[in-house]
């Protein structure tokens, strides 16, 4: 129960990118009766030149053999233009990208994209062209409000099936926190009925007014199930927006570093001293390394946040008729803003002030670069992310249960730590016997804590014991002479055709 680590990849949630101020068009679509038959509603064609196609060849690291890469691919989606001669499009449509291009509707020329910032958990990039004939005629989209339920919406995009422009149309079916499949975090989300599939990645969804009020990123596919889409919703949008403006780059959403649980059943609120009318959550942990530490404890019951009261179930009212979690307001923030908490500590109401930040957990959603990775005869030393448990395990990382717990609920005790792996052991006569560990952490070496991949590479390349001893996981060791140990190291990557012991990061670190 409580704040979720982050949703999983899933086979039935997925990403629609396709391998292989502003002016509005006042042109109308048509004419339709009002719900009571009084009055017509008109609805405006969308600006679709500002629509283009991104073509994006990708080069992917490959995180079970962190010194390669995968081979590149190729894939096409959909972004438009917005003020600032900037496009927006999607994350997963431009990662780990070595060449962008974008196309414009009826054009039969590709121009070179600049990213200018991708944000991962809310699965938004910002794109720009330089010079000036990509932008010759063309017009930024306007963005509109947070639509209703039952709104029509209409998505425009270059989804699969085709060259040219795609439209399709739906309504508004549900307005929630929504689990974004690529950011491996949750956020508000719109969930419409209009189709949505590859290639519309990154694509506009307009209101009958012609207006921008969501980016296409994933569908739900299950036989249960059949049309059901999902949008990134304006809020979500000017908030990666402004944060690229006030800072200059994208620095993410906050969240509060706690897990918490539902106040649901009155003889528990009973029991923490809670009055009739009081509602809340209650704080089972708190990160350490988080600025909330400071302030709130195990056991406090968080009643309100910025002056919204916070139900037994941790929602808070949104809209008429609607009710949204609470982390719904946390994300509203930026890095840095501050927040006013109400607490019930020991049946005493406090208000405490905290700065919010971005959230750091022990097994990132996502590395930046090159994955880290350290080799000392034979052994290979990985620090744990997502990307390396989806290419170990597949999208829905069922790993070793131990490890799987870990991920799921481990906070790290200094702002640095790291779960490091052996990944695997590359045989070789000095490390006979080892072949078979697979994914085991490393707790200690030569009597000592591990606390990441670098402290880890640091005490060994400096260690003049006789013996280099590895504490590991389900207390098992393994131990190897200092001296052979080392000197074994480039024939062992010699022969595996590895060109270095360690990444360039670890590197740098250590010289």
């Amino acid at each position: 129960m409580g704040q979720s680590r982050r949703s999983r990849k899933s086979k039935t949630l997925s990403t629609t990118k396709s391998t292989s101020k502003t002016t509005i068009n006042n042109e109308l679509i048509g004419l339709t009766n009002s719900k009571h038959g009084h009055g017509k509603i008109r609805r405006v064609l969308p600006d679709m030149d500002a629509v283009v196609k991104v073509f994006c060849v990708h080069t992917e690291p490959n995180y079970s053999l962190p010194w390669q890469r995968n081979r590149q691919y190729s894939s096409f989606s959909s972004g438009f233009v917005i003020g600032g001669r900037r496009i927006l499009t999607n994350a997963h449509s431009v990662e780990h990208y070595t060449q962008v291009k974008l196309k414009k509707r009826g054009s039969d020329t590709k121009y070179l994209a600049t990213v200018l910032a991708i944000g991962t958990e809310c699965d938004i990039a910002m794109l720009t062209v330089d010079g000036d004939e990509f932008w010759e005629g063309v017009s930024a989209i306007e963005f509109g409000e947070l639509p209703a339920l039952q709104d029509s919406v209409t998505v425009v995009g270059y989804p699969i099936g085709g060259d040219t422009i795609s439209v399709t149309s739906g309504v508004v079916s549900r307005i929630e926190i929504l689990s974004y499949a690529h950011g491996c975090t949750e956020l508000l989300g719109l969930q419409i009925d209009a189709a949505i599939n590859s290639g519309n990645s990154g694509g506009p969804t307009f209101n009958d007014k012609g207006q921008c009020i969501g980016i296409a990123f994933q569908s739900y596919s299950h036989t249960d199930a059949e049309n059901i889409g999902y949008v990134i919703p304006t809020p979500v949008i000017s908030h990666f927006i402004k944060d690229f403006e006030k800072n200059g780059a994208y620095t993410g959403f906050p969240l509060l570093g706690i897990k918490w649980q539902k106040m649901e059943n009155p003889d528990l609120r009973m029991a923490v001293g809670m009055k009739h009318d009081q509602k809340g959550v209650r704080i089972k942990r708190i990160d350490p390394t988080t600025p909330e530490s400071e302030v709130l404890k195990p056991s406090d019951i968080i009643l309100s946040f910025d002056g919204v009261d916070i139900a037994n179930d941790g929602t808070v009212p949104f809209r008429h008729g609607e009710r949204i979690g609470f982390s719904y307001l946390v994300s509203k923030k930026y890095t840095g803003d501050n927040a006013v908490i109400t607490i019930l500590r020991d049946s005493e109401i406090l208000i405490v002030d905290i700065t919010l930040s971005v959230y750091q957990y022990i097994v990132p959603a996502h590395v930046q670069g090159r994955p880290p990775y350290y080799i000392i005869s034979g052994f290979v030393f990985i620090a744990v992310s997502d990307p390396y448990l989806i290419a170990e395990y597949g999208d829905d990382m069922e790993g070793p249960v131990k490890l799987m717990e870990k991920v799921t609920h481990s906070m790290r005790r200094s702002p640095d730590e790291e779960i490091v792996l052996v990944s695997q052991v590359l045989a070789a006569d000095i490390n006979v016997g080892y072949e078979d560990i697979v994914d085991t952490q490393v707790i200690a070496f030569n009597g000592r804590p591990v606390r990441n991949l670098k402290s880890l590479a640091c005490m060994v390349e400096f260690c003049t014991d006789e013996y280099l001893k590895f504490e590991l996981e389900y207390d098992q060791i393994a131990v190897l002479r200092t001296e052979p140990a080392k000197e074994a190291t480039d024939d062992i990557l010699t022969t595996h055709s590895i060109p270095s012991a360690m990444s360039d990061d670890i590197k740098e670190f250590i010289s």
